[in-house]
């Protein structure tokens, strides 16, 4: 049975058991042109909470069989094609602030990671620049301790703070977020809202020219201006995906509208007129296919979320 959608109904629900909220709830709300693939379905319904506050607020008085989803700036996610059933949450503006005090920048949860970099940057601290080569946002960076160019996450960061499913506001040290490859300890259901870095004091020209340097390798390596969504497979131990998915032949496969990337083939591609479907079943087919050729198992970086298409082909 395909599940139906009721953006209606259910803000209703939620504006019904949580009549104080002040930031903006929307039904049936488009995810996918958001998106940096620019596929997929639409939220059954989307929340931007106006601060702190209220994200705790909604979150404690969001029925329990409500499913809550939150985002960023989406830049290493698919939507699936039917849409996301439950609330979607995203941070905008007032989660985007980033201040420096000392030698440490303060962070929200929505702020975009090139921003951190360089407001690090431009305070004279160094440490950061690798953020400036992960196109996502400071609550992408803690869940999924990123990284890129030499550095991680766990390297640079202090403390984080989160909210969970039950509208409970944690504080975490760098300990306790349990900061792996590409892996965070803390709870699924816990959503961040803002974390400190550590930066150490550094001429500012010479930390631009490392921001400038790590901008222009991407762009010399990766298809920064295709539709994609950033690395599609973390590395496993011991290997770089890319080079497995070369090895078994998948550079430039196409499935449906999507591509395999000739220029970096750990991303995908939408040339088009893709689908969240074909992007995801050539991904598959790209872990198969790897599999196959050299028994190693491929795991999804990029987040996928929501339903399927129905059988018809419909979202």
């Amino acid at each position: 049975m395909v599940q139906v959608l009721d953006g209606q109904a259910l803000t209703g629900r939620l504006r019904e058991a949580a009549p104080e909220i002040r930031g903006r709830l929307t039904p049936d709300a488009p995810l996918g042109p958001s998106t940096w693939f620019r596929v997929g379905g639409q939220a059954e319904a989307l929340f931007r909470p106006a601060d702190e506050d209220d994200l705790s607020y909604f979150l404690a008085h969001c029925p329990a069989d409500v499913s809550v989803t939150v985002i960023g700036v989406a830049s290493n996610l698919l939507v699936r094609d039917g849409g996301v059933p439950g609330v979607v949450i995203r941070l905008g503006g007032p989660f985007a602030e980033v201040s420096v005090e000392g030698d440490r920048i303060n962070a929200g949860a929505g702020a975009l990671d090139l921003n951190v970099a360089l407001t690090a940057q431009a305070a004279g601290l160094a440490g950061l620049e690798f953020l400036s080569g992960i196109p996502g946002t400071i609550g992408g960076a803690v869940r999924m301790n990123g990284g890129a160019y030499g550095a991680e996450t766990v390297d640079v960061i202090l403390s984080a703070t989160g909210i969970d499913r039950q509208g409970v506001k944690h504080s975490y040290t760098r300990e306790d977020l349990h900061l792996t490859y590409r892996h965070c300890g803390v709870p699924d259901d816990v959503i961040f809202t803002g974390a400190v870095f550590q930066g150490r004091p550094d001429d500012p020209a010479a930390i631009q020219a490392r921001i400038d340097a790590i901008q222009q390798a991407r762009a010399d390596s990766q298809p920064v201006r295709a539709r994609t969504g950033g690395s599609t497979f973390a590395n496993p131990d011991g290997h770089k995906a890319w080079q497995l998915i070369d090895a078994a032949g998948c550079r430039g496969l196409t499935i449906g509208g999507a591509q395999i990337s000739e220029k970096h083939c750990n991303f995908l591609l939408n040339l088009g007129d893709a689908t969240a479907h074909d992007i995801e079943s050539l991904g598959e087919e790209v872990r198969a296919r790897v599999k196959a050729n050299s028994g190693v198992d491929l795991r999804w970086e990029i987040r996928r979320i929501g339903l399927p298409r129905s059988n018809g082909g419909e979202s």
